[in-house]
């Protein structure tokens, strides 16, 4: 029986009962659809092995619901819903073989075969006939119908599942992962909802079913519906998996929300899951995100300990974190670590070594580091290393090795930003070098670079304190006025003395409309008054009833 290849029928007259017995139903079918692409038309009288006159089965021509019964419905078009309409056809026949385990095996034969035509007719015909085809077999024919885009015939057999109690977590997943594929996350967590109120008696709904909708809403960037699947799984008493932590930190992570992240992390590792080296490396740039440099350090150590290696964004995010927590020595310590694990530095991890030196107010060290880069990795400085050197020579007063940045940062071509040039005026400024500031601002301006509000306050301060008062006021008339420039000039003159000039200023801004802070009002009327005071003793009046 086993190597026959042909197909097995009785009756040939009219007045014979004309069945159409399929013998050997998972040899005969397959042998057909060998010699035939499932795309052709199959002529049914032919692959049955049915005479030239029309035969019908014994039952008739039946008609099967999607509540169970058989519907026989022709090629149709997608309806308004979105869903892909019916158009298989189910041919029945009577089946010779009853053993429902050797019709289960070919059906799950022709499932993985993509033989979709022949599994689903060979399904439709054990329904009828009252046979039950096994779980296997349903899961691989549903799998197989959504591959073949037969959405309709996969929720027919998937209802017809439901009512005879045999769906599992696998069975739901592929079904949820379709109708998202289709029609979208909305339609998938609109029928996940009905299907859970319906699985909470049955209880068939496992943590793989969660894991999908996770994966489903993680897809459309939808953190809110993750978040809330998460807590549905614990609420309904499931414990999530490593795949389900390793989705969650995914998802969390390319959603911006690494303080969810990290609750998950936290959760694998409370229900002591392991963590995989990729989730590792996530949770350490997440930590360091939200400024949690202890537990990236934490689970750093651990990579390592499990003999991991830790790639290059999760070193140069620690050590980040750590210099900007002045965790100046850990820094440096990660740093050799990454260069003896064979990690090669780049312009990141200079930036932020150079940086953690500077908030750190290593100012020479960040100036001694930087010319080691200079030295060695040329190729790898750009403009925010120039500018953190820039800021430490500022804050130590050295002009002229700022200038030497500044000439050469212009000769390697690097963008000079008007940043860049008021550092520079800055450290003239702290080395009371008003002539030198001056001018770096005409060459500046040379340049065609745009000076700003901190530049102007930088050379106002530079020219008081090296009393060149004719180039302040020259500096305030070539300006649009601005309330910051003249109270920075007004107390400044205050300081060194020059009342008389301040209040001509303070008399100037008030006839442009500019309305002085309350240090340089305050300054005024102590000044007013003190003037009042020497008149009154200068010129004392004279006594009534003279």
């Amino acid at each position: 029986m086993a190597s026959m290849k042909k197909w097995v029928f009785f009756g040939s007259t009219r007045t014979k009962v004309n069945r159409v017995v399929v013998n050997c139903f998972e040899n005969g079918l397959v042998k057909e659809e060998e010699d035939e692409d499932i795309s052709t038309p199959i002529n049914e009288e032919e692959t049955l092995g049915v005479s030239d006159e029309k035969k019908m089965p014994p039952w008739g021509n039946l008609d099967i619901e999607v509540d169970g019964s058989l519907e026989s419905s022709g090629d149709c078009t997608p309806s308004n819903s979105g869903r892909i309409s019916c158009i298989l056809e189910p041919r029945l026949h009577f089946l010779e073989e009853r053993d429902e385990e050797i019709l289960s095996k070919r059906v799950l034969s022709l499932s993985r075969l993509n033989k979709v035509r022949s599994a689903f007719d060979l399904y439709m015909s054990m329904e009828v006939s009252g046979l039950q085809p096994n779980l296997h077999a349903c899961n691989s024919l549903i799998s197989s119908l959504l591959r073949n885009g037969f959405l309709n015939e996969a929720l027919k057999v998937f209802e017809m599942m439901k009512k005879k109690e045999m769906t599992t977590g696998h069975t739901y997943s592929l079904i949820l992962k379709a109708v998202a594929s289709i029609q979208g996350c909305d339609s998938a967590l609109e029928m996940f909802m009905d299907l859970e109120g319906e699985s909470r008696q049955r209880k068939d709904f496992d943590v793989i079913v969660y894991n999908t909708m996770i994966s489903i809403c993680g897809k459309a960037n939808n953190w809110i519906q993750t978040e809330k699947m998460w807590r549905t799984l614990k609420e309904n008493g499931h414990q999530g998996t490593t795949v389900t932590y390793g989705l969650l930190i995914s998802i969390f992570i390319r959603c911006g929300q690494s303080e969810l992240a990290l609750d998950a992390y936290s959760e694998m590792i409370e229900n002591r899951l392991e963590p995989t080296e990729d989730m590792m490396q996530a949770i350490i740039s997440a930590s360091t995100k939200e400024g949690n440099w202890s537990l990236a350090l934490s689970v750093f150590k651990s990579m390592l300990n499990s003999g991991l290696s830790p790639n290059s964004i999760a070193y140069n995010s620690l050590i980040n974190s750590l210099g900007k927590a002045g965790e100046i020595k850990l820094a440096f310590w990660v740093f050799d670590l990454m260069q003896s694990s064979g990690h090669k530095p780049d312009e990141y991890t200079w930036n932020a070594l150079l940086s953690s030196l500077y908030r750190g107010n290593r100012y020479s060290d960040a100036i001694r580091l930087f010319e080691s880069i200079k030295r060695e990795q040329k190729s790898q400085l750009n403009s925010h290393l120039y500018n953190t050197a820039l800021m430490s020579c500022q804050r130590l007063g050295l002009w002229d090795r700022s200038l030497q940045l500044l000439w050469q940062m212009e000769a390697s071509g690097l963008a000079v930003s008007t940043a860049s040039y008021n550092l520079v005026i800055d450290a003239c400024e702290v080395a009371r070098k008003p002539k030198i500031a001056l001018q770096v601002y005409e060459h500046m301006v040379h340049k065609n670079c745009t000076p700003n509000t901190f530049t102007y306050l930088s050379l106002i301060r530079s020219c008081i304190w090296g009393s060149l008062w004719p180039e302040v006021e020259e500096i305030l008339d070539s300006v649009t006025p601005d309330v910051s420039l003249y109270n920075a000039a007004i107390h400044g003159m205050c300081l060194r003395g020059k009342i008389s000039s301040a209040k001509k200023l303070y008399m100037k801004m008030r006839d442009r409309g500019l309305k002085p802070d309350g240090k340089t009002r305050a300054l005024m009327l102590q000044n007013l008054k003190r003037d009042s005071i020497r008149q009154r003793n200068r010129y004392p009046s004279r006594r009534r009833g003279y």
